[in-house]
């Protein structure tokens, strides 16, 4: 039965930010373990539903070689189909200097490296140790700043690892200041296999001491993301990640549920009076869509609840 309304807007509560920024990352992170390739039109049409929606953040796309993502193959001729919006980012992620030199050929403004915060999944993901990782990443930053390009930095494995298990802080702290003080301008913190709780998300952010620079991202295995997000928030972050009808997965973990669905987010956020700038209904229904597409339902509460 679909739900009988939105919620209630109340007035937003002192220990949160005024308002939200959503980073969404359907279109990549969403996107990027589906095994059927998606059409390049399809593809368009989602992230041109989403900026319709009211999202000014969607991340589009990765240049990490085709044979790793074969789906995120067609990169180049997505970002040359777009129907860029004034007041909308499109950034892309790039896994070292070839990938830059693609991005820059297509005229990106925002990118972003994704790094680890522990050893077996550097070498796993990334075929270098903990700390050789720096030595791929900082030329691409630096180039990518000489360019004018914002550079925001991903750290994965933050609340646990599933070769190491529990990751220290003074780790993740270590690895995300590196990256900060090599020139990326954010750091989302990334629960990759969602087993983060609310008391973890608290002792992380508190230890970088300021959380003015950090975003984060939770993927739902535990049920937990809506209120590791909600301890992130009260911690004073406001960026959040999040992919629409909750598209994507973790290959790292069984029963993973995927990312932090962004309609879940909103609801959540309309709920406390924090401004966004998304309208839910256009969002649940470009999710719907989206779910018809790929053949079978949106894994969003939200989303079931409106469009069910």
């Amino acid at each position: 039965m679909a739900a009988a309304g939105l919620p209630d807007k109340v007035a937003s509560r002192a220990d949160l930010p005024g308002e939200v920024t959503i980073w969404e990352v359907g279109p990549r992170d969403g996107l990027q373990n589906e095994k059927s390739v998606v059409d390049l039109d399809v593809k368009l049409e989602f992230i041109d539903r989403l900026a319709d929606a009211g999202l000014r953040t969607i991340e589009a796309t990765s240049f990490v070689h085709p044979k790793w993502v074969p789906q995120l193959a067609d990169a180049a001729d997505l970002l040359a189909g777009l129907s860029k919006r004034d007041g909308v980012r499109y950034p892309v992620l790039v896994p070292n200097e070839r990938g830059l030199d693609r991005a820059l050929e297509s005229g990106v403004t925002n990118i972003a490296i994704f790094a680890s915060a522990t050893e077996t999944f550097a070498q796993k993901n990334l075929n270098r140790t903990l700390d050789s990782q720096f030595e791929m990443f900082d030329p691409v930053v630096s180039r990518a700043r000489a360019a004018g390009l914002e550079v925001r930095g991903y750290v994965s494995m933050v609340f646990g690892d599933p070769w190491e298990g529990p990751v220290p802080v003074d780790q993740v702290v270590t690895v995300g200041r590196r990256l900060l003080d090599m020139g990326c301008s954010q750091l989302s913190l990334g629960d990759t296999i969602g087993v983060a709780t609310p008391g973890q998300v608290e002792a992380i952010i508190s230890a970088f001491g300021s959380p003015e620079a950090l975003a984060v991202h939770f993927h739902d295995t535990y049920g937990q993301a809506l209120a590791n997000t909600l301890a992130a928030l009260q911690c004073g972050v406001s960026t959040v990640d999040a992919s629409a009808g909750g598209l994507g997965g973790c290959p790292y973990a069984e029963s993973a549920t995927g990312n932090l669905a962004t309609e879940d987010l909103v609801w959540m956020l309309d709920g406390l009076g924090l401004s966004h700038g998304v309208d839910l209904n256009k969002l649940a229904d470009t999710s719907a869509w989206m779910a018809t597409r790929l053949g079978r339902p949106s894994p969003s509460r939200v989303v079931q609840a409106l469009r069910g």
